[in-house]
């Protein structure tokens, strides 16, 4: 019995502002209301028909309450869960939930962030980790590189394939002339640059930039019957959502996170597997990222992340396609990332992203990831075909 909840809304419109650089003098809102801007633009909507609103931020301690009245939207329904990375992913499957239930009609999921523009820094988190201070750790870098180290003694993994990661994410965000960084990298290059957490170099973290993302989100009925600007509704397969600790001195095993949670419930409402999956958008704060969870959803064993990565398999061309748009290594990382590994997902089952162009996907996963591999939330998308 396939689940309700498989394919009942669709993304209806997406929309970016202020990718890497914003505009001097912008703020948050500024850059939130411009991306909202294009995605109902794409979506043939308008705010009045948003009863629905969803984003998190590390700005505003309410951040509904500043972005409704920023943008003149007074939803019936409102949720600001804040999971980190992953929140927006999460909102995803929250909107499908209240727009089933008849709650909801159109959802906006927003997130902006001028995290360049104000000197790389959203804001001490230092105080959320008390039992690591002794230790004077390098927030978030320090604590990635440990799971990074454990998984290299474990399961020998090399510095060579963690900077293979970051190459792949180069070599699309190459094919992406939106891309904040687009100067060839090689391994060496990542080898020999700035150590900053062993065994993390400067090239092994992701960007810091400015920037806005926004989806919309509505009934399949509703979508399929849009007028939009945009390539056509992409429909929502399955989520799920998973979090086991928050410090990283509470995680398990530093080389399994909760991934192995969120996608094993998002493929489940899906009704497909790791191997139906044409593209995948994964959240790479890190190199170690897209290692673990390439491994945690299933698409290589554990322990072998790093050579299937270093052998060019998620690279263009390759057979597993990760991170298309340059992820957050190389096209942006105002502060969270989530939003934009649904944004490029939707681009790519649309057929709209010009050289880095996935050819006849129909089905992708985006995943995102929230402070210290804590919180895990995986959304499985399909063209109408999939649907």
């Amino acid at each position: 019995m396939a689940d309700p909840l498989r394919a009942a809304v669709a993304i209806a419109g997406v929309g970016e502002a202020g990718i890497g650089i914003a505009p001097e003098g912008s703020t948050p809102l500024d850059l939130i209301g411009e991306a909202t801007a294009v995605a109902l633009d794409d979506a043939g909507l308008a705010t009045t028909d948003v009863d629905a609103l969803f984003t998190a931020s590390a700005y505003y301690g309410m951040p509904n309450l500043n972005v409704g009245e920023y943008l003149g939207i007074r939803p019936r329904f409102s949720d600001s869960t804040n999971l980190g990375g992953a929140s927006f992913l999460s909102h995803v499957g929250h909107a499908a939930a209240a727009i089933v239930s008849g709650l909801a009609e159109v959802a906006l999921i927003v997130y902006g962030s001028t995290q360049r523009s104000d000197g790389g820094r959203l804001k001490s988190v230092a105080e959320s980790f008390p039992d690591e201070q002794l230790y004077a750790p390098r927030y978030p870098v320090t604590q990635y590189a440990l799971a990074a180290a454990r998984h290299m003694h474990e399961f020998g993994t090399t510095r060579e394939q963690l900077a293979a990661v970051a190459v792949a994410a180069r070599d699309w965000g190459r094919l992406n002339p939106a891309a904040f960084a687009r100067d060839p990298l090689t391994v060496d290059d990542v080898l020999s640059s700035r150590m900053l957490s062993a065994p993390l170099t400067v090239r092994d973290c992701c960007l810091v930039t400015d920037g806005a993302g926004a989806l919309v989100v509505t009934s399949a009925e509703r979508a399929r019957g849009l007028r939009g600007a945009g390539g056509g509704a992409i429909f929502v397969l399955g989520f799920g959502e998973a979090h086991w600790h928050r410090s990283i001195s509470q995680m398990p095993d530093l080389t399994v996170t909760a991934a192995t949670d969120s996608g094993a419930r998002a493929y489940a409402m899906a009704g497909v597997g790791p191997g139906d999956v044409d593209v995948l958008e994964l959240y790479d704060a890190f190199t170690i990222n897209p290692i673990l969870f390439l491994e945690d959803l299933g698409f290589c064993g554990k322990g072998e992340g790093g050579p299937f990565v270093a052998e060019g398999r998620t690279s263009p061309g390759g057979t597993h396609p990760v991170n298309t748009n340059g992820g957050g290594l190389s096209y942006c990382h105002p502060g969270m990332y989530g939003i934009f590994t649904l944004i490029e997902a939707t681009r790519q089952l649309r057929g709209e992203a010009g050289d880095r162009q996935v050819p006849g996907a129909e089905i992708a996963l985006a995943h995102g990831n929230g402070a210290v591999l804590s919180a895990q939330s995986t959304v499985i998308l399909g063209t109408d075909a999939a649907a």
